[in-house]
């Protein structure tokens, strides 16, 4: 069986620096958004393929543009990563040779710092306050941040993944975390929390982790459960701990170069239709997740309910120091405090 997905999730996947902006300067000429037209057409990057919540949001989005600008505005929509991976898209946004794409934000803390709030395991308490986050002022704060950081505009917010713990062996109680070789992304908040936990946190390839399920060089690793089902991970893996330490979150991200070409009614009507295709996109996503996990179970892995609570007091006190050191209490301080 060959394994050659690219997770969006996985902050280990970067590309060298720089190959974006080249790629991109390929787009410049075609933009189309010439300030004297009034009609405009935006280029929308993604990375995944036809089936998934980024494209279906896209496509969502394109709709309804096209209905809210009466066909002034149209969408262009390049999925399956032909632009390149996603830090590639950022960079061409950055130079402003791309309008539109969707961003996983660990794979751009190199340029923004505030895009390492994302990071930190049970944010959310729960489905509606992780909502309530990305909906409310505290994700507008989070958001213009960013922009201001990278010149990249924030529109809104995609994501609804549910993070668990995949396991080669049972999942009873949270003891048998202890010695756990957990390949996890390299970022100092998951790292911090799951050494809390009593696990290894071990960094791998994202394609040899098959493998090294396999043969033992880890033991587990952290992803959602359609990534779960696509990569097959059960079939090596089969315990599921149904930790949910993190909902993914996404950014919908435009040039900032793009967005100043746009009038303030096109401004506008692009950011309704942001929103709206990201609350669209938000829902698809969190099905596919509840989808996914039920094929797992019908395919032989089993699920292990973990105490949650329990888990959120032990990396308490160590988080909160990592937080700290990453200039985000406040930020932090906000998401907790949301209602």
């Amino acid at each position: 069986m060959t394994h050659k997905w690219i997770d969006p999730n996985d902050a280990q996947h970067r590309p060298t620096l720089g190959r974006g902006l080249l790629a991109g300067a390929v787009f410049t000429a075609a933009l189309g958004l010439a300030g004297t037209a009034q009609a405009v057409d935006l280029r929308f990057g993604h990375g995944g393929t036809e089936d998934t919540a980024y494209h279906l949001g896209a496509t969502k989005f394109q709709e309804l543009l096209d209905e809210k600008s009466d066909g002034e505005i149209g969408v262009e929509i390049l999925g399956n990563s032909v632009l390149g991976h996603e830090t590639e898209m950022f960079e061409q946004q950055m130079a402003g040779a791309l309008d539109i794409s969707i961003i996983n934000p660990g794979l751009i803390t190199d340029f923004s710092s505030t895009a390492n709030v994302f990071s930190i395991p049970f944010l959310y308490r729960d489905e509606d306050h992780w909502r309530t986050v990305l909906d409310g002022e505290v994700g507008r704060e989070i958001a213009d941040r960013i922009t201001e950081e990278t010149d990249v505009r924030i529109l809104a917010f995609y994501g609804g993944g549910k993070r668990q713990i995949v396991s080669t062996e049972p999942l009873e109680s949270l003891d048998d975390l202890e010695g756990m070789k957990l390949r996890t992304n390299p970022t100092k908040p998951l790292i911090t929390a799951w050494e809390a936990l009593g696990a290894d946190p071990t960094v791998m390839e994202w394609s040899e982790i098959y493998t090294g399920l396999q043969v033992g060089a880890i033991d587990g690793l952290l992803n959602e459960a359609e990534w779960i089902h696509r990569m097959r991970f059960h079939e090596v893996a089969p315990h599921i701990g149904l930790s949910e330490h993190d909902i993914t979150v996404r950014l919908l991200t435009m040039s900032q170069m793009s967005w100043d070409r746009l009038s303030e009614d096109q401004q506008e009507m692009v950011m309704a239709a942001a929103e709206e295709s990201a609350s669209y996109a938000r829902d698809i996503q969190l099905e596919q997740d509840a989808e996914a996990l039920d094929l797992l179970v019908e395919e032989g892995a089993t699920l292990h309910e973990l105490d949650r609570e329990r888990m959120q007091e032990q990396v308490r006190k160590p988080l909160q120091g990592v937080i700290e050191e990453m200039g985000l209490s406040d930020l932090h301080q906000k998401i907790v405090n949301a209602e």
